[in-house]
């Protein structure tokens, strides 16, 4: 788990511009969510094609936390990447930011069914708990996945964001979700990156510009409020 703080600076700024640090005083459980995104052996397991090692230290913290929020009656749904098996659906990505020898291994291990693409083992899903497959980065940019219908049809209009990279589909769900008009919470302690430095540099926009920034601990006690 990646042991940083937000800047005082950052602080100073926030408070400067709207007052508080914290955008809400209590979340309605009824109209929450939490999306755990990208959890999945790709990305968790040792030695995977497209490891994010500090993945493996927040699995506790998410475990935890979907178990309390279950208990409070607010859906946990699992975001999982996918692509076709040779990248040709996103060759913007695989085509450009991954090596030819390593371009086939990375996208098979994203392709459907894959056991590679399955979420990662130690992760406690429940029966009950929505899938939803993505194809980019941001589950909620258009073609990309059917969740921003789902989150509709279900009256969510707050969205908690766990899972990795912080930095990459964490905050780009983050940011299209809030141009979208959804209220969002990035979790400090749920969300991991390569880097304590990526990580902090997620956490200090996402606070500034597009939700806000709390531990699960935080969001349970204004659930509960």
């Amino acid at each position: 788990m990646h042991k940083v703080a937000i800047r005082e600076a950052i602080v100073r700024r926030v408070l400067e511009r709207r007052g508080r640090l914290h955008l809400f005083d209590r979340l309605d459980p009824r109209r929450t969510a939490l999306l755990v995104i990208d959890m999945q052996n790709a990305f968790v397991a040792p030695g995977a094609p497209v490891e994010v090692p500090a993945a493996r230290a927040i699995v506790p913290a998410i475990n935890r936390f979907a178990a309390e929020l279950r208990r409070r009656g607010v859906p946990v749904i699992w975001v999982l990447h996918e692509n076709r098996s040779d990248g040709a659906d996103w060759d913007g990505f695989f085509g450009a930011f991954v090596s030819p020898e390593k371009r086939a291994q990375a996208a098979a291990a994203l392709s459907p069914g894959s056991a590679m693409q399955q979420p990662w083992a130690e992760l406690q899903l429940s029966p009950g708990d929505p899938r939803v497959g993505k194809n980019r980065y941001s589950a909620l940019i258009q073609g990309s996945s059917g969740l921003q219908k789902m989150l509709q049809e279900r009256g969510i209009d707050t969205l908690l964001i766990a899972g990795t990279k912080t930095n990459v589909c964490c905050e780009c769900t983050a940011r299209d979700a809030m141009m979208l008009d959804f209220k969002v919470v990035m979790l400090s302690d749920c969300t991991a990156a390569l880097s304590d430095e990526e990580h902090l540099a997620t956490l200090e926009n996402v606070i500034q510009q597009f939700g806000d920034v709390l531990a699960s601990n935080e969001v349970l006690s204004l659930l509960d409020k």
